[in-house]
């Protein structure tokens, strides 16, 4: 039975957690100036390297900028004019009233300010213009266009012109004959915008025939 330690063996029991005096309330030790010494000059040492670094670098450029410019002379000395001796300079007339003409009628494509809405109702009021009066197609030839109301009734009096019999090819297996349906709609379609413009002037003709 062995009743000595090896050397590599290590008594833990006299190494346990040091016991702090807490009975004072406050840290009995004095605080060792040796790391805030060594932190201030290296703070220092390290501004002084960047500050020398940045103005080596700052004389670097001016010289560069030197040499591109060239020689100095008394275009190019470097000095500022103060101006506001001089007040506001009067404008030119021209350069004023073309200024305006721009200002109140800015070139396309400009900025919609309601979403587009009014353009819109603008568009389809134009087309109306055209589908229910009368106008000029071609004055030199002679052709009108007239109100698609009056078309209409022209065609369905006259009927549409007849296209020449073409020969049917023959349907190859498995393809069938196209049939077209009439369309629900005529592809024409108001606007929410428009709607509401209608149902607001309906409300206000009805008002004024009410007084």
């Amino acid at each position: 039975m062995h009743t000595h330690k090896h050397d590599d063996e290590i008594d833990l029991s006299s190494h346990g957690p040091e016991e702090v005096d807490a009975s004072a309330g406050y840290e009995q030790t004095d605080v060792g100036p040796g790391g805030i010494v060594v932190f201030l000059v290296s703070l220092g040492v390290l501004v002084a390297v960047t500050g020398g670094l940045c103005y080596f670098i700052g004389m670097m450029i001016n010289a560069h900028m030197a040499k591109v410019d060239g020689p100095v002379t008394k275009w190019n000395q470097g000095k500022t004019v103060d101006v506001r001796g001089l007040g506001n300079l009067a404008g030119n007339p021209d350069i004023q009233n073309k200024y305006s003409q721009m200002t109140q009628q800015f070139p396309s494509p400009r900025l919609q300010l309601d979403d587009g809405n009014q353009e819109i109702a603008d568009l389809h009021a134009r087309e109306d213009l055209l589908l229910d009066n009368y106008s000029w197609a071609d004055k030199s030839q002679g052709k009108v266009r007239i109100p698609i109301e009056r078309a209409m009734e022209l065609i369905a009096q006259r009927g549409l012109p007849v296209a020449p019999a073409t020969t049917a090819t023959p349907l190859l297996t498995g393809e069938e004959k196209p049939v077209v349906t009439t369309p629900l709609t005529n592809g024409f379609a108001r606007t929410g915008y428009e709607h509401d413009q209608a149902m607001a002037i309906a409300v206000e003709n009805a008002r004024e025939g009410h007084k």
